[in-house]
């Protein structure tokens, strides 16, 4: 379970959705990534993900363009 407090992963004014967002984007790159390699992954892509943003190896940009 990830066990990660949400405020250091929404610094800089980041939105929740962009966060969600960027972490379901990451975790399909890892998913994809091991398929690719054969790779079996011992944690969740999620974790991976999330574990990436906040070792900042992920940088999450909004657009501020958000059109509805």
């Amino acid at each position: 379970m990830i066990n990660v407090d949400l405020k250091t992963l929404l610094k800089d004014g980041i939105s929740r959705y962009s966060l969600v967002v960027a972490t379901a984007k990451r975790a399909r790159e890892i998913t994809d990534a091991a398929l690719e390699s054969k790779e079996i992954l011992v944690e969740k892509p999620v974790t991976l993900a999330v574990q990436d943003i906040q070792e900042g190896k992920c940088v999450i940009v909004e657009s501020g363009d958000a059109a509805l």
